[in-house]
């Protein structure tokens, strides 16, 4: 799976998995992500922003990353159990292979309970 596959998936499996557990809680006063009007320091505290009036969460990634480059394979960089690989094809001789660690966060708006 390619880096940006990883990412992707990864941001599409937490917003669909929030929509899914808003549906499956049916109990009063039970919300899935509910819409909070205010609080913003706090937010802040527990690692989120504030974006067009709506709480966006901070999903932080922290990956290990491995760069193989050698004469007849074909490059990428992608994931594999969940530390990101290069992917290669075909025969090779001499490889380099470089190690390296990536973090970033991408701030996510959630689907407010309905």
């Amino acid at each position: 799976m390619q880096l940006k596959e990883f990412v992707s998936q990864a941001l599409v499996d937490i917003i669909e998995g929030v929509r899914d557990a808003q549906g499956k809680v049916n109990l009063p006063g039970a919300q899935v992500n509910p819409h909070i009007n205010s609080g913003t320091a706090e937010l802040t505290k527990l690692g989120m922003a504030w974006a067009s009036g709506r709480a966006a969460h901070l999903v932080r990634f922290d990956l290990a990353i491995t760069a193989t480059e050698g004469s007849g394979t074909k490059g990428g960089i992608g994931v594999l159990a969940g530390a990101i690989n290069l992917g290669s094809s075909g025969q090779s001789n001499s490889e380099n292979v470089t190690a390296s660690r990536i973090q970033f966060a991408v701030p996510v708006t959630l689907p407010d309970a309905s």
